[in-house]
């Protein structure tokens, strides 16, 4: 799935449905790249991390802003160090021209074998594979939704490969860019995610396949409006399947076979946590005047020439939410960890235990709570009979209990017949 910001005119007219981007909100985004930079697309992982980390605040604006966050990391000195290779890249784009050609006969196979006994196979020659081409993304959604509408109106099968539609992210517009999506007789749609991680006897990778279902589970939500739009221009019930198609290699090799996955839950949690993302607008007005986030490229094109410091203040300016998790998926993850074992922040050690520790923030502040005769620990934290310093008390305890009991045992006697 490919992700690209707003980038349109003032003049534009904005998607069916979706609030526009202010030409203010467009111009303060435009500064907070700096001049001349393009904003910088999102690709599936990116989105799925950011709608899984709803609280980040530093995310929710560098990528409503569509800022490259691998080069800004770079110039901060911490530097991503993980990436999708150039050959799964190349193998992954193979395999789904393989899957989709001919019209997409073979998806279209594997795709009625799922679906209930006695329901009809769809003839070849009656799919229809309406072009999507147009010009730049707000172009393509609306042909993408010209194209659903007719197709659905026929009341026949149809194909649509990489369709484009928009989704709100932080009150920002975006648009996102399924491998396809099928148009049944009776006026449902199914999304199909194409990977190129195997299912062997059957089954893939858990992971994999839950971080599959939370990228199609956008899909779903970006194509519910559209599909609300056709209903009532056609007069037909019109539905968006809350099972995907997912297709991948079968065993260890190049053929295709697929399952069908339910994204009920994960449209249920991409919806919520979309939903509490801060709005962009509101992140950026709270920003120290002038911050911008402009590498200030040299000739090349490449190199950054602004300072790191001052890149790391306008960073700091942003509250983050770090975890340990943030790591697999954002490119500024190093130098959040970075900062946040500086400040000894206790959300460097995952959230489950910072969930458990209530309102101690560092751990200092754990540490004095446990520690003997130690005192009165934050307000914040509910005072000494909050049950997170009565359960760190109690443990530290239990600790020194263990360890005044504590027995060293002494030289082993040398044993009969050793020399």
């Amino acid at each position: 799935m490919n992700v690209s910001r707003d980038g349109r005119p003032a003049s534009a007219a904005p998607v069916a449905g979706r609030p526009a981007a202010t030409p203010s909100l467009r111009q303060r985004l435009t500064e907070l790249r700096g001049p001349g930079v393009r904003p910088r697309s999102l690709d599936a992982r990116a989105l799925a991390a950011l709608a899984a980390n709803p609280g980040c605040r530093r995310r929710a604006l560098l990528d409503g802003a569509g800022i490259d966050k691998a080069a800004l990391a770079q110039a901060l000195g911490s530097p991503a160090a993980y990436g999708q290779s150039q050959f799964a890249i190349v193998r992954g784009h193979a395999f789904e021209a393989r899957v989709t050609s001919d019209g997409g006969t073979e998806l279209l196979r594997l795709l009625h074998e799922r679906l209930p006994p006695g329901t009809p196979p769809p003839a070849p020659d009656e799919v229809a594979t309406p072009d999507l081409s147009a010009a730049g993304p707000e172009g393509r959604t609306a042909r993408t939704a010209l194209a659903l509408r007719e197709a659905t109106a026929a009341g026949g099968w149809a194909l649509l490969r990489h369709p484009m539609l928009a989704v709100e992210v932080a009150g920002s517009p975006a648009y996102v860019e399924p491998d396809a999506v099928v148009v049944h007789p009776d006026g449902s749609w199914t999304v199909v995610e194409i990977k190129s991680f195997p299912m062997i006897d059957g089954a893939a990778d858990a992971a994999k396949v839950g971080a599959a279902a939370r990228q199609a589970a956008v899909y779903v939500l970006a194509l519910e409006p559209v599909a609300g739009h056709v209903g009532a221009s056609t007069g037909r019930e019109v539905t968006v399947r809350d099972r995907v198609l997912l297709v991948c290699p079968k065993d260890f090799s190049n053929l295709p076979t697929a399952a069908t996955v339910d994204v009920r839950k994960q449209l249920a949690t991409t919806r919520r946590q979309l939903a509490r993302l801060t709005r962009v607008e509101d992140i950026a007005g709270a920003l120290p005047e002038g911050t911008t986030f402009d590498l200030r490229l040299g000739d090349d094109g490449k190199t950054a020439t602004r300072p790191p410091e001052e890149l790391a203040e306008a960073v700091e300016a942003v509250g983050a939410a770090y975890a340990p998790e943030c790591l697999a998926a954002c490119e500024l993850a190093f130098h959040c960890r970075k900062r946040s074992r500086e400040e000894g922040a206790v959300e460097a050690l995952g959230r489950g235990v910072r969930g458990e520790l209530g309102g101690l923030r560092t751990v200092a502040e754990v540490l004095a709570a446990a520690g003997p005769g130690a005192p009165e620990p934050p307000a914040a934290s509910g005072g000494p009979d909050d049950p997170a310093v009565v359960a760190l008390r109690r443990a530290a305890a239990l600790r020194a209990e263990a360890l005044s009991r504590a027995v060293v045992p002494g030289p082993r006697a040398e044993e009969p017949g050793c020399h």
